[in-house]
């Protein structure tokens, strides 16, 4: 990423707002005509300033990006190693690379252009932010998510968070090569995966909810009708001929037309799915996911934030009672005990990496409480592995399956 010299970055500035000022409004100038534009200039200005052929490309570029694409944040999207961007005001612009956070040297020229790329980004999913409505959440044509905070929500300049996905899917083989998951285990939950378990995917932000989610779904049979209901649609499913995609949408200027997650649970029930999966669950859209898994749509998956697999089943009581259900926590948990069969946590350890931290199963109630076991467990650290530490007790699906026989125990074909 080549860096403009504070005279050459000015320069640069002065000729956007004039080919801004001399543009003719009368009609669309394409993109190779704004480039021609730039390039005209810069070559009269490399003449008379002695810029070099590196900076005067550097500048060009830098000038189409502010008046075409998303500016300074179109050279970071463009750099494959970024994983996450962080727009604090338009001075202070900061980037995660390998798990490492870096402030970059980019800056918006003004506040108002920061201003003018937020609407940008806004206007290209049709969402409206503005100082009524100052948070947003959406994606770029990309996939990448994208979260925007406005005054005076944001009491300096507005907020951007960038979180970007790779251009190609992630799968359970790349997972087994950055050693974040063992053969034993994807082995395991792909057998869970064909013979239909409910899997709930807990973890902390950035810690690969959605990655892994993704990878899971590799194992669905291809003849399967699946739904994914999402905030913003980031899954990257791939080989399933009979997919729907559901996406959440907010309010519009007059406060209408609002779709939640929770409306698309519903929704979905009626559209014959084999599987629902919801990308996240954050509130009391977690009450008809867990009344879809105890209706007969089994093999459905979901995501949700929390420290550990014991405290994801406290925070799912939570999100069922945001919904204003006057349920018993009993009755919550009986749900959640019938409703979910597996839970996968994951996290991120000293070293920044990615690991599966434990697979536990749901085994049923006790006295009140969600009774678990824990199947897989992370111990060491960072040079550590996965130990084995208890069995599936509920077969009944892999039996039906024809994946399980009593005495036999798991058939661990990787053609199952």
């Amino acid at each position: 990423m080549e860096q403009l010299s504070e005279k050459n970055r000015q320069l640069a500035e002065r000729i956007r707002e004039e080919i801004i000022g001399e543009a003719d409004l009368s009609r669309d100038l394409s993109d190779q005509e704004i480039r021609e534009h730039i390039r005209e200039r810069l070559l009269i200005e490399g003449h008379d300033n002695a810029i070099p052929l590196h900076q005067r490309l550097a500048m060009e570029k830098r000038i189409f990006n502010s008046l075409r694409r998303l500016d300074v944040l179109q050279e970071l999207l463009e750099d494959p190693d970024i994983t996450e961007i962080m727009v604090n005001g338009p001075d202070n612009i900061f980037v995660e690379k390998a798990g490492r956070l870096y402030r970059s040297p980019l800056r918006f020229s003004s506040p108002e252009k920061l201003s003018d790329v937020i609407q940008q980004i806004a206007a290209e999913q049709n969402k409206i932010i503005n100082e009524s409505s100052p948070i947003v959440d959406t994606r770029l044509p990309d996939g990448s998510r994208i979260n925007i905070i406005l005054p005076p929500v944001a009491l300096s300049q507005g907020i951007i968070t960038i979180r970007r996905f790779p251009k190609e899917a992630i799968t359970m083989e790349r997972l087994l090569s950055f050693g974040s998951i063992s053969q034993e285990i994807v082995d395991f939950l792909k057998l869970l995966v064909r013979a239909r378990y409910n899997i709930f995917i807990s973890g902390g932000t950035g810690s690969g909810k959605t990655t892994f989610l993704n990878a899971l779904t590799e194992f669905i049979p291809p003849a399967e009708r699946v739904i994914t209901i999402e905030d913003s649609a980031e899954l990257q499913l791939i080989g399933l001929d009979n997919l729907v995609r559901l996406e959440a949408r907010d309010k519009n200027l007059e406060g209408n037309l609002e779709v939640t997650i929770r409306d698309l649970v519903r929704a979905s029930l009626r559209m014959r799915p084999d599987r629902i999966i919801v990308g996240e669950c954050r509130g009391a859209e977690a009450l008809e996911m867990l009344q879809a898994s105890n209706t007969g749509h089994d093999g459905s998956m979901s995501t949700g934030h929390a420290n550990s697999a014991r405290d994801m089943l406290s925070r799912l009581e939570v999100m069922v009672l945001m919904g204003s259900v006057e349920l018993p926590v009993t009755a919550i948990r009986s749900q959640i005990a019938s409703g979910i069969d597996v839970l996968v946590h994951l996290g991120r350890l000293a070293d920044r990496s990615r690991k599966l931290l434990e697979v536990s199963e749901i085994i049923g109630m006790e006295n009140g409480e969600i009774v678990t076991e824990t199947i897989y467990k992370y111990r060491g650290g960072e040079k550590g592995g996965w130990e084995k530490t208890g069995s599936l007790r509920h077969t009944q699906k892999l039996s039906m399956a024809g994946l399980y026989q009593e005495g036999k125990g798991l058939f661990w074909s990787r053609k199952a």
